[in-house]
Formats: structure tokens, C-alpha cells, sequence
């Protein structure tokens, strides 16, 4: 009778040993793979099961989180939705995360190692979302979104000497608000933003790339200078007027007058095409490909913390399509922020620092987790070019094409551009105003401005960049140098 029961016993404790084995695998060697089956709906229910982290602008949350009751319990709310948007993105129970609630999810989320004690990974508990602190200045927002006034456009404002990023606005916006829940109305709103012909959720401010028009002029006059095409602002360059592109019957058109060998200093006053035209041909296909890389052309790897869309500048083309792609057209494109990198290269002496949008994230008690590092990203152009082309965008705003973004008592360079746009240039144009602005007694440019406005309403004489995008700049500037 003995021997049967410690059978028995030996059974069960063979039996007991297999079940703690059995469990141990199932909540350790498989614990990942289960939380990652999309038939458990218990990470789900988690992620949704507490308040999501906030995103902040200038020490103010510009999010929240609705208890609703429901199983999927909080819902993402957002103050002054459409004006953030670009920034913050959404958070959607159905859609998922853009922007800086994706870039940040897991702090956000309370996901993060970062956020979990040393006993976290035992308890296996999710902690309670960290926030995101943005470097956006709410005052240059509200001035960017206010000018663009529902038109299509965007605008990108940068700190040249650090590369945090102060305003990033797209037009016309949308509340990522109505994105946020589960139910047919987020359907619906999802239908109506995705399908409609205003793509509001289009973040046109990093994620569209437009032709740059004479805004471009810049970068080529910076080639023209650091490769030695150019020794003397002043000097004449010898180019015609009519120019005729290279291997071709074709005329490049000037809006302006006096082009006729003109000085790079006056080309760039009054935005002459030839003379511009004439110095990217005579840089050299590869000489301005070094040049364009050293602004951020052609850069896929961009990330702010959220991707940038690649600027683009043709790596094989023939000189007639340099000539074109010198002056900001054929194939040559931009984003808003890269323009904006342009002004702040010249802004900073040359040296141009990596933009960034998320200063710091911290745990939901303040402490701080991660920190973005200013850090240099290229030189573009030598100090001395910088220096000289300071004194052309300050001529430009001073006597110039972009008069209209002047501010009585500082100092602000600029640069106009009026982009041709659509097959054999037939489309609206678009118009864009690049500029920086220094007080009289800083040391240095408190902020870099590019804008650029699509305004398929307005007549094709009524659109250039001093008219149309310089004012917003202008704004903008203000926006910077009231603190």
C-alpha cells in the first residue's frame, strides 16, 4: 500500500514540476510573442487602460486624455488641435500614432525602459506615461498659423545657433482630436481628411517637397562663392541677357531688369534668373552637388525626431537642367524646413546645426529621461561666404524684392522666390520668402523663417514671395524677437 501511494506522489510531483515548467515558459520564454499575437487585445485593453503622457508647447500641455468609460478606456484629447497638429500628430485607437506621439510613444505610452524601475521587468506593470517637451514657442505658432490664414501652405522656423525648431505650421490643418476614439465617427472623419482634395492631414511643413523657385538662389550663390566662380560680389559676371541655355535654342526669361552681366550682389536684389542660371553651370554639376549636401539636400536619413521628406537635387542631369535646377526649378524641390536650414546656415556664420523638436522627455513626476543634444550637422559654406551673403539678403530686404518683411530697428535678410509649378509651367505658382532676424543688440540672428504659400485662388500676377509670404515671415520674426 505504501509503495502505491509514493507512486502516486512521485506522479504527482513529475506532474507538478510539469505544470511550473509549463508556466514558466508560457509567462517567460513566450510572454513577448503572446503580448504581440494580435488576438490579445490585453495589451490593448493596457494601452488604452491609464492616461497617455502629454506633449507640451512652452511649459503648457497642448494634450490630454477623456476617461470614457468604455474598455478601451482613455481617449487622446488635444487643445487647440488644428494649430498643433504638425507637431504633435495623433493618437488613434483605430489609425495608430504620427509625428511626435509616434516618435515618443513609448514614453508617451509609459512603455519605456526608461520610465520602469530595476523591479519593473518582474512585476511586468506599465508604468504611468512620461511627457514630451517640444521646443515650439506658442507665440511664433499662433503668428505662422494666423498669417497662413487657411491658405495652403506652410512655414518652418528654426533657432540658427541651436536647431531647435520654433514654429511648424501646415495649412490648411486639421483636429487630430476627431481621430482619437473607435467609433464610426472617427470612420468618417478618417474618410473626409484622406480623401478630400485640401489634404489637411498632409504635414506639408517636413513631409512636402515643393520647387524652391529663387529662394534656391541662395544655395547657388554659396556654391558660386566657396568654389571661386565668384571673387567679387560687386563684379560684373558676364552673363547675356537673353541667356540661352546650355545646348539649347531655349531663352531664360528675368522678371527683373538690368540682368545684362550683372553683379551676383544685384542678381540676388532683384532675383535675376540668367545670372544665377549662368553660375550653377559655371560651378559644375559636381561642385553644386557638394553644395547642395552641405545644406541638407538629398538627405534620407532626417529626422527631427519624426522623418523628414527627402529635398531633392538631381545627381545626373545635362547642363541645360543644371542651369534650370540652379534657379530652383526642373526637378529641384524642397521642404519648408530645408529652406529654412538655408537662411540659418547663412544666419550662423555657415555652420548648420541639426534641427530638432522635442528638447526633453520626462517621467510623469518631472524627472527628466532623455535630453536632445545641440550637435552640429554640416558645414554648409565657409565663414566668409556667410558673411557676404548676410549682406545680400539684408539688401534684399533693404532695397530688394522683399521690402516687405523689413522690421524698423533690426537687422533682417531675406530672400524671395516665385515657383513655377505644373507641366510646362502652367500651373499656379508657388510663393516662398526665406529670412532671418537679428535684434540690435544680440549677437547673433534669433531665428531663421521659411514660408511658402500655394493659393490656388489667387491670379498668377498677384502671387511672389514678397507679397504673398514675406508678411507671414515678418510675423513670424516679431513672434522671435518679443520673446
Amino acid at each position: 500500500m505504501i509503495r502505491y501511494i509514493r507512486r502516486a506522489a512521485a506522479c504527482c510531483l513529475v506532474l507538478l514540476v510539469a505544470l511550473l515548467v509549463n508556466a514558466a515558459r508560457v509567462q517567460i520564454l513566450q510572454a513577448d510573442a503572446l503580448d504581440d499575437n494580435p488576438a490579445n487585445r490585453r495589451a490593448t485593453l493596457a494601452r488604452y487602460g491609464q492616461p497617455r503622457g502629454d506633449i507640451l508647447v512652452d511649459g503648457e500641455a497642448v494634450t490630454d486624455s477623456l476617461d470614457t468609460g468604455q474598455p478601451l478606456r482613455y481617449e487622446r484629447t488635444y487643445t487647440d488641435g488644428p494649430l498643433y497638429a504638425p507637431v504633435t500628430g495623433y493618437a488613434s485607437q483605430i489609425y495608430g500614432t504620427t509625428l511626435v506621439e509616434n516618435a515618443e510613444d513609448a514614453v508617451l505610452s509609459g512603455t519605456s525602459p526608461l520610465l520602469t524601475p530595476l523591479w519593473g521587468d518582474l512585476t511586468r506593470k506599465r508604468q504611468r506615461g512620461g511627457d514630451a517637451l517640444t521646443t515650439i514657442k506658442a507665440s511664433m505658432q499662433r503668428a505662422a498659423y494666423r498669417g497662413l490664414g487657411g491658405k495652403k501652405g506652410a512655414v518652418a522656423a528654426v533657432e540658427p545657433a541651436t536647431g531647435r525648431i520654433l514654429a511648424l505650421v501646415s495649412s490648411p490643418s486639421y483636429d487630430p482630436g476627431r481621430l482619437s476614439g473607435n467609433g464610426p465617427a472617427v470612420k468618417r472623419a478618417w474618410t473626409a481628411m484622406t480623401t478630400g482634395p485640401e489634404q489637411p492631414m498632409l504635414n506639408r511643413a517636413i513631409r512636402q517637397t515643393y520647387p524652391p523657385g529663387s529662394t534656391f538662389k541662395i544655395v547657388t550663390a554659396a556654391a558660386a562663392l566657396d568654389a571661386g566662380a565668384v571673387s567679387d560680389v560687386n563684379a560684373p559676371t558676364v552673363t547675356p541677357d537673353p541667356y540661352i541655355l546650355p545646348g539649347t535654342s531655349t531663352t531664360l526669361p528675368n522678371e527683373a531688369s538690368g540682368c545684362e552681366n550683372a553683379s551676383l550682389a544685384y542678381a540676388v536684389e532683384v532675383s535675376c534668373n540668367t545670372v544665377m542660371a549662368h553660375l550653377g553651370v559655371k560651378v559644375g554639376l559636381a561642385g553644386m552637388l557638394k553644395a547642395v549636401g552641405r545644406f541638407g539636400f538629398n538627405d534620407t536619413r532626417l529626422r527631427i525626431p519624426s522623418g523628414v521628406a527627402k529635398s531633392n537635387f538631381d545627381k545626373k542631369m545635362g547642363p541645360d537642367q543644371l542651369a534650370l535646377s540652379s534657379i530652383g526649378q526642373f526637378d529641384t524641390t524642397a521642404t519648408p524646413l530645408q529652406m529654412a536650414m538655408v537662411a540659418a546656415a547663412v544666419a550662423n556664420g555657415g555652420e548648420l546645426k541639426y534641427p530638432y523638436l522635442v528638447d526633453r522627455t520626462t517621467s510623469a513626476h518631472g524627472t527628466t529621461l532623455a535630453r536632445t543634444a545641440e550637435r552640429d550637422y554640416k558645414q554648409a559654406m565657409s565663414p566668409a561666404t556667410a558673411v557676404q551673403l548676410q549682406q545680400l539678403m539684408v539688401d534684399v530686404v533693404e532695397k530688394g524684392t522683399g521690402t516687405s518683411a523689413a522690421i524698423p530697428g533690426v537687422r533682417v535678410g531675406g530672400k524671395t522666390g516665385t515657383a513655377q509649378n505644373g507641366v510646362g509651367n502652367r500651373g499656379l505658382p508657388y510663393a516662398w520668402f526665406i529670412s532671418w532676424a537679428q535684434a540690435p543688440d544680440a549677437a547673433r540672428p534669433a531665428v531663421a523663417v521659411a514660408v511658402v504659400v500655394e493659393d490656388a485662388e489667387a491670379k498668377r500676377m498677384d502671387i511672389s514671395g514678397g507679397g504673398d509670404a514675406a508678411p507671414i515671415a515678418k510675423a513670424v520674426m516679431e513672434a522671435a524677437l518679443a520673446g
